[in-house]
């Protein structure tokens, strides 16, 4: 597979890598440790690691964008196809042209459910069995729309999808069906080139009873209250400064995340304050890190490789000790 439009190159180059703000470590909070690549990734043969995430036996179900395939990788870095989205003739995807496998969630019985971005009416979210299977599109969302991370509140139902390009929070009922513009507004809105990327809500996590959303664009991380009659309440900015914040996950019940910052190869631990420490760097083993799962008291990270002229996608493993 050649090497494929990087998201917004033109954009991107046009923007000079902003500098963020850093704080230093606080006593109590959790650290990362002992980081290790157990899986390295074919990118000519599009196994771009896009997004991830986690078992309960700790083994990793991760999207490769550019294959359409979504694959199982257990601690050792053993990896297996389980699932393949059809080809799409003529994609016309925004901001990167081809057909990508995108955001992953999973239910407790095992179903992982996965956002394609394809620009025609394949666009949207499709269900895949765990033990393999041909996958089946649930939810068609609009083609001029960029369907990113998702994720799923299974005690209501709902899954939650990140829309970079038309700044939109969709909502979908987990069996599939119509979807509901459930959040939208400035905060979730890209900023158009050459000022941004053209990529706005891009990472999404429910947690704790609100809608989790990273702004790439703004490098902001927003949360989203779900009321009690399901609709969004206002969007509320958590941190700020977060330069090309991708995906993220959470250390445990608390509101401290760790998130991936894909163009300057990092992950930055953000606390509840809105202030952030880089905890895992581009030594460490990222390659334009895309997103971030904890299970326990390990750390999950894909790294993508997407503009990188080396590539090396990986999975990287590290240790969470929460203080």
């Amino acid at each position: 597979m050649p090497r494929l439009p990087r998201l917004a190159v033109a954009a991107t180059a046009a923007l000079a890598l902003a500098l963020f703000a850093s704080a230093p470590t606080s006593a109590g909070e959790p650290t990362v440790t002992d980081p290790r690549v157990v899986a390295h990734f074919d990118f000519a043969a599009g196994q771009a690691a896009e997004n991830i995430v986690v078992a309960p036996d700790g083994s990793a179900y991760v999207t490769f964008a550019f294959a359409r395939q979504v694959a199982r990788v257990d601690k050792k870095g053993d990896t297996r196809i389980l699932a393949t989205l059809p080809a799409v003739e003529n994609p016309n995807t925004p901001v990167i042209g081809v057909a990508a496998a995108m955001g992953i969630t999973r239910a407790h019985d095992g179903t992982l459910y996965v956002t394609y971005a394809t620009g025609t009416s394949e666009n949207g979210v499709w269900r895949v069995d765990p033990d393999g299977g041909a996958p089946v599109q649930i939810a068609q969302l609009p083609a001029d729309g960029f369907p990113n991370a998702l994720a799923l509140d299974e005690k209501c139902g709902t899954l939650y999808v990140a829309d970079s390009v038309r700044g939109t929070v969709w909502s979908v009922p987990q069996e599939g069906g119509t979807p509901t513009a459930w959040a939208t507004g400035t905060a979730l809105q890209p900023i158009a080139p050459p000022a941004g990327a053209g990529v706005g809500a891009n990472g999404l996590k429910f947690h704790n009873g609100a809608v989790w959303v990273s702004n790439t664009d703004r490098q902001t991380l927003l949360r989203i209250p779900v009321r009690a009659d399901e609709t969004a309440g206002p969007v509320e900015t958590r941190a700020t400064g977060l330069a090309w914040i991708d995906d993220f996950g959470f250390t445990g019940k608390g509101d401290t995340v760790l998130a991936a910052l894909i163009m300057t190869d990092d992950v930055a631990l953000v606390r509840p304050d809105g202030t952030h420490t880089i905890v895992l760097t581009e030594q460490d083993g990222l390659s334009n890190p895309t997103s971030v799962a904890v299970r326990g008291k390990t750390v999950y990270v894909t790294s993508a490789s997407f503009f990188k002229e080396v590539p090396d996608p990986n999975l990287l493993l590290a240790t969470l000790k929460k203080g």
